[in-house]
């Protein structure tokens, strides 16, 4: 399955989250470690839901750009 991953720049490096999965989220000091931070935090949480014997949501979340005069 592909979830959307929001991949956000802060002060100290850069964070992330899905819209499909509340709560699972991840931080790291570049982009490239963030993005592997939250495959694993993807993983992880789909496992946790696993074991609780609750039902994994199917990724539904899309993302788009719109151009607007600044």
């Amino acid at each position: 399955m592909k979830y959307l991953v929001v991949i956000e720049k802060t002060s100290t490096g850069y964070s992330a989250c899905s819209p499909d999965l509340p709560g699972c989220i991840a931080t790291a000091e570049t982009k490239d470690e963030v993005q592997r931070e939250m495959r694993d935090a993807v993983a992880f949480h789909l496992e946790g839901l696993r074991q609780e014997g609750m039902a994994i949501q199917q990724p539904h979340a899309t993302s788009t750009y719109v151009e607007v005069l600044a």
